[in-house]
């Protein structure tokens, strides 16, 4: 999603810089959660087709899908802001996520508890979950994570 002149400046005209800014990011925080859910749903149903279970594998799936966003995040999302090294911030994404984390575990695991439907169908489960969980995350990632000088 890179820089439309014309979508940037009708934004900018009626949002403002700072909030035309927050929205475009938060645009493509959401595509990359989407990369994320795929991934995080394949991730799950490999682990379960291998008999990881529904708790172990949504665990894995999981972290398989923070560290994708993560990166995706760094390089286009949030590109040329945050600091340190890689791994400290990779390490920074996980710890500022674990709100997000548990609403979207919580979720996950309290309807594949409760819902028969999603119990046999997880993906449900987890699209929930990542809908519980996306906006503690855009703004703790945004404030804690990639913090920093704006473009």
């Amino acid at each position: 999603m890179e820089q439309v002149p014309f979508i940037d400046s009708l934004l900018v005209r009626l949002l403002g810089q700072e909030r035309a800014r927050l929205l475009l990011e938060f645009m493509r925080f959401g595509i990359v959660g989407t990369i994320g859910f795929v991934v995080d749903t394949a991730v799950l149903y490999g682990a379960l087709a291998l008999g990881g279970g529904l708790y172990l594998g949504r665990a894995i799936s999981y972290v398989s899908a923070a560290t994708t966003t993560w990166g995706l995040n760094r390089v286009w999302t949030f590109r040329g802001r945050g600091s340190g090294p890689v791994h400290r911030q990779w390490a920074l994404f996980l710890v500022v996520n674990l709100v997000g984390f548990a609403l979207n575990y919580g979720t996950y695991a309290l309807l594949v508890s409760l819902v028969p439907l999603v119990a046999a169908h997880p993906v449900l489960g987890v699209a929930a979950g990542s809908i519980a969980g996306m906006f503690t995350n855009f703004a703790l990632s945004r404030r804690l994570v990639f913090a920093g000088v704006r473009g």
